[in-house]
């Protein structure tokens, strides 16, 4: 229970940082094909996966709302050591991924599989180095089905592996807004702010409604694809992982690199990798 909390937490951190995929981080913890199974399984076999899903779920809601006020604060006081910290995290799930591919023999499909993710990941991240303008969150018809489809585009590429949805997010404008109708809510809860909290309610409420129905949709077509073609799946992710620490580069800003920040990043590079292979096995 535990540990599939602390799972869902780690995804949950790394679908709100931009070039960090949650997807990556359900292969990274060993526990990909089985989700997308409990999702489209839901009714089906609706114990089973209810529990497994709930802790993951649980530690994804915790996180996101930690992360929602305390990454700024990483981001700009421990640049590298964040970063670094993401990357040991991704990094830390290639061997468990490897584990599917080896002994296989290896096609040109595969590798071009591979390659082409890699172009993907890498391609977005050097598209989305500027956010788009701030989008419009003021309470309208027109602007809740916007919110609507944001959510569902949001869902799909959080739960596709090295696709960070937090980064499609950013490039169409809602990444900051939502960020901070999220960090708004909470503290209009807090306070006890009707005012405040309904309108995070029409905010958040339809941005949740498409993220749910985006999940079901897109988990439902990865397992196809894993059931029909799971060689060249995985190949495609193993190209989405490597250019995933590409992309967080390319989406991170640094500053002068200093003895410290080298060694310390160092050690948050290796705690990240020790992280991921102890949650993925």
């Amino acid at each position: 229970m535990i540990k599939s909390i602390l799972k869902g937490m780690v995804i949950g951190i790394a679908n709100i940082v931009p070039g960090v995929s949650g997807g990556t981080m359900m292969v990274a913890m060993g526990i990909y094909d089985k989700l997308i199974h409990c999702i489209t399984h839901l009714f089906s076999e609706f114990k089973k996966s209810f529990l497994f899903l709930l802790p993951i779920a649980i530690g994804m809601g915790v996180a996101v709302v930690a992360s929602a006020f305390g990454l700024e604060y990483l981001f700009g006081n421990f640049p590298i050591q964040t970063n670094l910290l993401f990357i040991g995290l991704i990094v830390g799930g290639l061997p468990a991924i490897w584990k599917n591919v080896k002994g296989n023999s290896i096609k040109v499909g595969h590798i071009i599989a591979g390659l082409l993710f890699f172009a993907l990941v890498v391609g977005m991240a050097v598209l989305g180095e500027t956010e788009g303008n701030a989008a419009d969150l003021s309470f309208n018809l027109i602007n809740v089905l916007k919110l609507l489809g944001v959510g569902i585009i949001a869902s799909a590429t959080m739960v596709i592996p090295g696709v960070s949805g937090s980064m499609v997010l950013l490039l169409i404008g809602y990444y900051n807004p939502i960020l901070s109708a999220i960090t708004d809510f909470i503290s209009a809860l807090v306070a006890f702010d009707m005012d405040g909290i309904l309108q995070g309610i029409g905010v958040l409420a339809p941005f949740g409604i498409g993220v749910v129905v985006g999940i079901f949709a897109i988990a439902k077509l990865i397992e196809i694809i894993f059931e029909k073609f799971p060689l060249y799946a995985y190949w495609a992710i193993i190209g989405l992982i490597v250019a995933s620490p590409i992309a967080i580069i390319a989406m991170g800003s640094f500053p002068a690199i200093t003895v410290v920040s080298a060694i310390t990043g160092v050690l948050a590079l290796g705690v990240g990798f020790v992280i991921a292979m102890k949650l993925g096995e």
